[in-house]
């Protein structure tokens, strides 16, 4: 079952089971297991199973990973020694951060805090409507989606999240992923006719909370637009608009999750990573693709 095809109240019962077990993921510091979750959420383990991989995009075993690894990450770029940052996490032992670390970073925890020493990142460029597009690849999914005038300002902010790794450029038409999300991107804004791919997957390591935020915003529609606090109100937590919009500015993959449709409060467009110019005239393109 779909929950987006299920009646109204349906839905919003799912949506509150699911919140219930996601709660319970949230204050655990061992992962519970989907047997516990699925009594909290009132659902049986198989459909919350696959209900929860389809509202977060991951199961419930992951997002309690992430949410670790978010902690994690932020620990190493803060400068923090490898070992600290795993505890600070709740990691039992390093050797359970780099069972997983890989398919969460894309390369080890010490390469990361180092910038990514050892990585190897395929990256391409090309033009759109909004000017050039950039568009990187670790081994295990797309890391970094970015706008800018020029390849150079775009490799240069590459560059800036992975300095210490190996970068290479291919051509278009050469890297299955890389193109992947060109044609995605290209269908979805209307820049092509053609049918839009499956999406690669994403090797972005975030917070669970901005990994909430990020999944809020794939389900606003094209044309329109929500404001920081009704991002907030929708996840359950009305307080936190200021938490949101950070969660919004620490997106690295832009028009994948499309924080160009959140504005500020007072309906004014406010600020976006990739330029406001460009956040206007790409919304002024989905109003005018909706209304056509």
């Amino acid at each position: 079952m779909d929950i987006r095809t299920v009646p109204m109240n349906h839905r919003q019962g799912t949506e509150a089971a699911l919140e219930r077990a996601r709660a319970l993921i949230e204050r655990a510091e061992q992962a519970p297991s989907l047997e516990v979750l699925a009594e909290a959420a009132g659902l049986s383990p198989t459909y919350l199973q696959r209900a929860f991989r389809r509202r977060y995009g991951m199961s419930p075993a992951e997002y309690h990973r992430a949410r670790r690894f978010g902690q994690f990450k932020a620990s190493l770029r803060d400068g923090a020694a490898v070992t600290d940052a795993v505890y600070d996490a709740g990691f039992g032992s390093g050797s359970r951060v780099y069972e997983h670390s890989n398919r969460l970073l894309g390369m080890t925890p010490a390469s990361y805090r180092a910038g990514g020493l050892g990585a190897s990142i395929r990256y391409t460029t090309t033009d759109t409507p909004l000017g050039r597009l950039l568009v990187a690849t670790t081994a295990r999914g797309i890391c970094s989606v970015t706008l800018g005038d020029d390849d150079g300002e775009l490799e240069q902010r590459l560059r800036g999240e992975f300095p210490q790794a190996e970068l290479e450029r291919v051509d278009a038409g050469r890297e299955e992923w890389l193109d992947a999300v060109i044609a995605r991107i290209a269908a979805e804004l209307g820049w092509t006719d053609a049918a839009a791919p499956a999406l690669p997957p994403l090797d972005v390591a975030a917070t669970a909370f901005q990994w909430r935020v990020w999944d809020a915003l794939t389900r606003i529609p094209a044309g329109s637009t929500r404001s920081y606090g009704e991002i907030a109100a929708e996840l359950g937590i009305p307080k936190a608009a200021r938490a949101v919009g950070q969660a919004c500015g620490n997106n690295r993959v832009a028009l994948i999750v499309p924080c160009h449709r959140v504005v500020r409060e007072d309906g004014s467009i406010g600020g976006w990573r990739w330029g406001v110019e460009r956040k206007r005239e790409l919304l002024a393109r989905e109003r005018r693709r909706a209304s056509a």
